[in-house]
């Protein structure tokens, strides 16, 4: 059966106390809606919608830089869950098959958990709703099961005293056939003390025209949802506790785990050390055998086989490392190549450039790859040696096997081979400074004398 996958995220979240829509704050280095997205992800959903509604350029925006097929539709006026969801109608005509709804601040729930609500949907639920056993279920809604089926969602503040010692609470996510699930919304009313039009009413109304509801569950770390600043930092150590367990599962050696930082899309091969202090931004991919050496940040890069990085040292997006390559402390590479066995190990900026196989960069070299208007690239070839403090002019080619003099700037091409030589020449004054030291030091003492 065919699957589309609609996330609410319209809401403004006004005790994040933040001028940007909550679901646009950052979980692992993504969206708090982009967590969401990946779960449904996992469904290969043939259609995504996500309902913004607060900031809805910001959020449209973003959505699409991560996916340009996901339409993104306006809930101008927030009006309850059904509401929300009753905007996706359209971007859905036409589409035969189950409609999950997910919600842009609950990151965690498993692309698992929503396989087993559509399991229940092929078993012949009409309607399958996620609850989860709640260790303190407080104001949460209750899920009535009588006989396996659900029967109704009961909110906190109408609910029996019996229907308060339920523990299965409302998760809120729903998943149903697209067609019956629009249909059941159109029958919601908001005659209720808030006046807005809730997606929990379904389960009655379905019930009451012949159709089956059913209930599946989940763990209760799944539903967490993010509302605050401090919930947001709670999910934060969860979601890198998360990461830090999988990668040491999968074969990654954590020398300090509660100090490594991970983005969402981390992705660390087995038999790769990462030592303390490491943070990943989004973007990263570190291959098997390689070893990012403390208080290094690397984001938007790829690291191959057996190449080491820091210590302390930044890798920025477009950053390439060949197998072997080894970028050492207070390096930063930005879009460039570092080839198969090349050396950049102290203080250097690399922008915009290749350096070939074997390359062999000096401390203090910078390539110059911007003018102010316009980027432009630094070829270094294979087994150059470039000495320390050379400034590359870019746009500008050194030839494999060429060599650059301790202090040289760089502005002509440099043929393979070749040794490039463009520094002042060493001029010896003798006891010139001698001269100046006393001639200073006694106009010192006649400005103190004067006072």
């Amino acid at each position: 059966m065919p699957t589309s996958l609609i996330i609410l995220a319209a809401g403004q979240g006004t005790r994040m106390q933040s001028d940007q829509p909550k679901v646009l704050h950052e979980l692992g280095g993504a969206p708090l809606f982009a967590h969401a997205l990946a779960s449904g992800r996992g469904l290969e959903p043939e259609r995504v919608v996500l309902v913004a509604g607060h900031g809805f350029d910001s959020v449209a925006h973003a959505a699409q830089a991560i996916d340009e097929e996901i339409a993104v539709v306006e809930q101008a006026d927030q009006l309850g869950t059904a509401h929300a969801v009753a905007q996706a109608r359209a971007a859905l005509d036409g589409f035969e098959g189950d409609a999950v709804v997910l919600y842009g601040d609950t990151p965690f729930i498993r692309p698992e958990t929503l396989e087993t609500m559509l399991k229940a949907r092929a078993d012949g639920a009409d309607v399958v709703v996620l609850g989860f056993e709640a260790a303190d279920p407080g104001r949460y809604g209750r899920l009535v099961v009588e006989e396996g089926a659900l029967t109704r969602i009961v909110e906190y503040s109408d609910a029996t005293e019996a229907e308060r010692a339920i523990s299965l609470c409302n998760s809120g996510v729903v998943a149903a056939d697209a067609a019956t699930l629009f249909a059941l919304i159109e029958a919601v009313g908001n005659d209720n003390a808030s006046g807005e039009y809730y997606l929990t009413d379904i389960v009655e109304i379905a019930r009451a025209r012949g159709l089956s509801a059913a209930a599946v569950s989940c763990d209760e770390s799944e539903t967490l949802g993010i509302n605050t600043r401090a919930e947001l930092a709670r999910a934060e150590a969860l979601f890198q506790a998360h990461k830090r367990a999988e990668a040491l599962e999968n074969g990654v050696t954590l020398i300090a785990p509660e100090t490594v930082f991970f983005a969402q899309d981390t992705w660390v091969g087995r038999d790769a050390v990462i030592e303390p202090n490491v943070v990943f931004g989004p973007g990263v991919t570190v291959e098997t055998g390689a070893r990012i050496r403390a208080f290094s940040h690397l984001e938007g890069c790829h690291v191959s086989r057996d190449a080491q990085v820091g210590p302390f040292a930044r890798l920025r997006p477009g950053a390439e490392l060949a197998e072997g390559a080894k970028v050492g402390n207070f390096v930063e590479i930005k879009n460039a190549e570092i080839a198969e066995g090349a050396k950049v190990n102290h203080l250097s900026y690399i922008g915009d450039a290749f350096v070939g196989a074997a390359a062999n960069i000096g401390a203090g070299t910078i390539t110059c790859n911007y003018d102010g208007v316009f980027k432009h690239h630094t070829h270094i070839g294979a087994r150059a040696f470039i000495g320390s403090d050379t400034m590359l002019v870019a746009p500008v080619r050194v030839g494999d096997d060429a060599m650059t003099a301790t202090g040289t700037v760089v502005t002509r091409d440099v043929p393979a081979g070749a040794m490039a030589i463009g520094r002042a020449r060493l001029e010896i004054k003798e006891g010139f400074w001698r001269r100046m030291y006393e001639k200073m030091k006694a106009a010192k003492e006649k400005a103190k004398s004067a006072k």
